[in-house]
């Protein structure tokens, strides 16, 4: 367990640990986990500039005004889409990359209620939609814009991560996986889907991590009764435990410097999917620690099937699918 003390003590120190002026994407951040994030990550650093996308602009502008008040120096961009569309995905990437010609990190929590079996007008599973193909579209469009940061390349998808199990192999969208095998499906195959890409990226750094149960908009269908049988992770500690998944050297690339806070005397780097400290792409708990033996494991096992290279095959297609030009950025 990474206590809470420990992370608040290397958040204080991005500061003067990393440079001024880093460029963050937070995706799904007018809400919950992500805008929490969002204003930690202002609070402690240096004239960021950040830009956050999602559909509310209402929303985005309650968050822009509680960001200027932490950090008048920081710069802070909205930009409205409907991020369930790889289409919509697409082009907004297109505008971050007239816009910006490096990113530091690549924040990513946009989500929809775990009972929604909606498809979106592309023909996906929303909650696959949200939760996969398009933070997939957002990493592989923006990975130039990561590659040339000098300082900080990250990435953090907010899942599952730890949380892997059985995958339906016939079914990566999930139209019909049941609800209670859900969780399990999605969490193996964001963390796979997020390998392949980290094998074609070893200088970015690659977080799936699990928030525990954290009291976000998400739950509001939940009844009362059920709610008060769950223990909480504090909105607030949620923020800081993901600045520091966000920041740390704990959680470097593969390759290049082991960019971020440096770590604490007796600190060690994590170890990642493989088994490999300092692998570049983790899966982590929501103490901030890596996945023990069994998932990996579990993951070792699955990619002795084949499974990281039928998932992004499978994803490839789908972006093909939907992106029917063939010039989209996802691909």
């Amino acid at each position: 367990m990474v206590s809470l003390s420990h992370v608040q003590h290397s958040n204080s120190l991005i500061s003067t640990n990393l440079p001024s002026r880093l460029v963050a994407v937070f995706v799904g951040a007018t809400s919950g986990i992500g805008a929490i994030t969002l204003k930690s990550f202002t609070k402690y650093t240096l004239q960021p500039r950040i830009y956050i996308i999602s559909r509310s602009q209402e929303s985005a502008e309650s968050i822009i005004s509680d960001c200027q008040a932490l950090n008048p120096s920081g710069e802070y961009n909205f930009i409205k889409s409907d991020v369930s569309l790889i289409q919509n995905v697409d082009r907004v990437c297109q505008q971050m990359k007239e816009k910006e010609k490096t990113i530091n990190l690549l924040f990513l929590s946009q989500g929809a209620a775990v009972f929604d079996r909606s498809k979106t007008p592309e023909e996906l599973h929303l909650l696959a939609a949200l939760n996969y193909y398009t933070r997939i579209c957002f990493i592989t469009a923006l990975l130039p814009l990561l590659y040339h940061s000098p300082h900080l390349r990250r990435v953090v998808s907010v899942g599952g991560g730890t949380q892997e199990g059985p995958i339906d192999a016939t079914d990566f969208p999930a139209f019909h996986v049941p609800l209670p095998a859900l969780k399990d499906h999605l969490s193996t195959l964001i963390t796979l889907g997020l390998e392949a890409v980290a094998r074609t990226a070893p200088s970015v750094g690659f977080v799936h991590d699990y928030p525990g149960t954290v009291k976000t908009p998400l739950l509001d269908h939940m009844p009362e009764e059920q709610m008060r049988k769950l223990n909480f992770v504090p909105l607030e500690e949620s923020g800081e435990r993901h600045c520091y998944l966000a920041t740390s050297a704990r959680f470097p690339a593969k390759e290049g410097c082991a960019d971020g806070v440096r770590l604490s005397e007796g600190d060690e780097v994590a170890v990642g999917v493989n088994g490999e400290s300092g692998s570049g792409m983790y899966s982590v708990g929501k103490e901030c620690e890596s996945g023990g033996d069994e998932v990996r494991e579990l993951l070792a096992r699955f990619r002795e099937q084949g499974m990281v290279e039928k998932i992004w095959s499978h994803t490839q297609e789908e972006f093909k699918r939907i992106i029917e030009s063939g010039e989209g950025t996802c691909e």
